[in-house]
């Protein structure tokens, strides 16, 4: 199958073309020909790919088709990396149909963006709160909005987001087509998007809530204290070209980011209390290569696509299988091959349980001098973790670093 087969405006075609993007993903293949109907659409699909072209080809395609009027069409979504980058990828293919957009986010002054909101976009990408803002101010109207998408859905319709988004709905055309794209879509949550959509289309490609089948996944069991020092060790290996380390709080990541750095590593931190200035160039370092090493909150895990990371390492225990699913997709992108490591000291034992539990299956321990007894949540019930014995000998298994196809 070629994007060709598909009623996408030529323009876009032509720029896919260019990007040698010639075959759709599964998901692109399942959801495109839904949503040019002009159908509302819930599309699960895990991290990598390509939900972005899913929305952004049949969206693009119907405006161009139609007279548009002053914001036709809204995507939202939880970040400013992953605004910044959903409106790169929409204004490329936008420019050519002749329709202007405009990327609205916190932590950098009003005024360029309400200029932009003013001279009238027909796509507007947001964060939630900085559009209320705009809202307020009347530099942006939403009663003619055509097309809604959230963009990490499952996060967006949390409790964190939903008091924002039902303010941001209400203003909304009752008559619209409503997409919604995540890796991760709780019981819970779909409940919510049932309020928001009118009989949506529901598209699930692959495992719902799993990872990609190119993810190694492993376990090092270590002690809080020896945590810093392992994953120094580790980020060493000569198969470590880029790596992704999540913690869960700022002043964490601020401190490990610091020790690396004192280590000889080219290492930036990432994370909310950063400046955008600030934001912007760690990841864009990370990207080109500047910094082979970035250590982030959880606000790196929503839908960054950045090419060529190898490994991602969970020095803190994800607090739900959910996060998990997001940290580690965004290695193995693209059908590409990657590691992810997670750190579980004996505390953790629980969350690990978790995540255990979502997968299915026990995550296998991997071999080193420091480890210590960890109970996961399988154990407890008297399943093994692969590769273990019940005396915490390991038993056969492989190496995550440093011996691999050597």
């Amino acid at each position: 199958m070629s994007f060709e087969e598909f009623c996408i405006d030529r323009r876009c075609l032509s720029i896919l073309q260019r990007q040698s993007i010639c075959r759709p993903t599964p998901v692109q293949a399942l959801a495109i020909p839904v949503a040019l109907e002009g159908k509302d659409v819930v599309a699960i699909a895990q991290t990598g790919t390509g939900k972005t072209l899913a929305f952004a080809l049949p969206a693009l395609t119907r405006l161009a088709g139609a007279p548009v009027a002053q914001t036709s069409m809204l995507v939202l979504t939880p970040t400013r990396e992953l605004a910044v980058q959903v409106h790169d990828v929409l204004r490329t293919l936008a420019e050519p149909l002749g329709l202007r957009t405009a990327c609205i986010y916190g932590g950098v002054g009003l005024g360029l963006q309400a200029q932009a909101l003013r001279r009238g976009c027909a796509i507007v990408v947001a964060t939630p709160g900085r559009l209320l803002d705009h809202l307020s101010r009347g530099n942006v109207r939403l009663d003619r909005v055509a097309i809604l998408v959230l963009d990490e859905a499952d996060r967006m319709l949390d409790m964190g987001f939903l008091p924002d988004i039902r303010r941001i709905v209400g203003r909304l055309p009752r008559e619209r087509q409503t997409l919604m794209f995540s890796a991760t879509f709780p019981n819970e949550i779909a409940r919510l998007a049932g309020q928001m959509q009118r009989d949506p289309a529901r598209i699930e490609v692959g495992p719902v809530a799993t990872p990609v089948e190119t993810v190694r996944q492993g376990i090092y069991t270590v002690d809080q204290t020896a945590k810093v020092g392992l994953l120094s060790k580790l980020l060493r290996a000569p198969d470590v070209r880029s790596a992704l380390v999540f913690l869960r709080t700022k002043h964490r990541t601020d401190r490990v980011a610091r020790t690396l750095h004192q280590a000889g590593f080219k290492v930036q931190a990432l994370h909310g209390d950063r400046s955008q200035s600030q934001r912007e160039q760690a990841l864009d370092g990370f990207r080109k290569g500047r910094y082979n090493v970035l250590v982030a909150t959880d606000i790196a895990a929503r839908g960054l696509d950045i090419q060529g990371i190898s490994h991602v390492i969970n020095f803190d225990v994800p607090k739900t299988s959910d996060e998990y699913i997001h940290r580690i997709g965004r290695t193995a992108r693209a059908s590409m091959t990657g590691d992810a490591i997670t750190f579980v000291s004996p505390d953790e034992c629980v969350a690990l349980g978790t995540i255990e539990r979502a997968l299915g299956k026990n995550l296998p321990r991997q071999e080193w001098e420091g480890a210590v007894p960890v109970l996961s949540m399988f154990q407890s019930a008297g399943i093994q973790p692969a590769g273990v014995k019940r005396n915490g000998i390991r038993r056969g298994g492989r190496r995550l670093l440093g011996r691999r196809g050597r």
